[in-house]
């Protein structure tokens, strides 16, 4: 049983393995201290988001955690797309049948930050050159991808995977328009808040050098 899979359908999911050691290149985010941006966000009040952008890369619980966590971000949903089954389970997605990958739908106040922002910190928390998924997790619903909605954010990720290409980074993240995307299991989401656990398949790195 590898990366996020369920036994029995408990909550012990492998993405957060307790034999395994937290990431060394970035601090557990939900132990690190609030940032000048952050305080900040908190003191502008309540975020209205008013735009949604979505994510694929790898088990969603990393990525759900770590986009939560930038400011301007309103609610980040963990769920599905990219298949051809309406209402796909988690069983179902795991068991390659659908063609879905583990998707996060980020919503988001476009006047506190912007599409590009956003998408900059979803290179910065996984590794967008694994082509065969992301850490310990290897399969088709870990893929690395970016789903657009509109021209302008497919040009602003082009941008994005430009700049790390132009860095030495060999980027396999693909784009997909996006389509339905399909909530998960209650269970699947806020994970790491509500478990107090920490990701193991996600880190933050600074990639593009700014």
């Amino acid at each position: 049983m590898r990366g996020c899979s369920f036994a029995l359908f408990s909550l012990l999911l492998a993405c957060s393995s307790p034999t395994a050691d937290p990431p060394t290149t970035s601090p557990p985010a939900d132990r690190a201290e609030p940032s000048a941006d952050a305080a900040d966000a908190a003191d502008a009040g309540p975020v209205e988001a008013d735009r949604v952008a979505y994510f694929a890369g790898g088990c969603f619980w990393g990525v759900e955690h770590y986009m939560e966590q930038l400011p301007g971000v309103a609610d980040v949903r963990s769920g599905y797309m990219g298949g051809n089954v309406d209402s796909p389970s988690y069983e179902q997605v795991v068991g390659h049948t659908t063609g879905h990958l583990e998707t996060v739908a980020v919503h988001y106040d476009s006047s506190r930050v912007s599409y590009a922002e956003v998408a900059k910190l979803f290179f910065e928390i996984h590794d967008p050159t694994q082509a065969n998924g992301q850490g310990p997790d290897i399969g088709e619903q870990y893929l690395s991808a970016v789903f657009y909605s509109t021209p302008e954010e497919k040009q602003a990720v082009e941008g994005l995977i430009a700049k790390l290409r132009e860095r030495g980074y060999d980027v396999v993240t693909s784009l997909r328009e996006a389509d339905q995307f399909w909530p998960a299991e209650d269970y699947h989401q806020d994970y790491y808040a509500r478990t107090g656990k920490t990701p193991y398949c996600h880190a933050r790195v600074d990639r593009f050098g700014d």
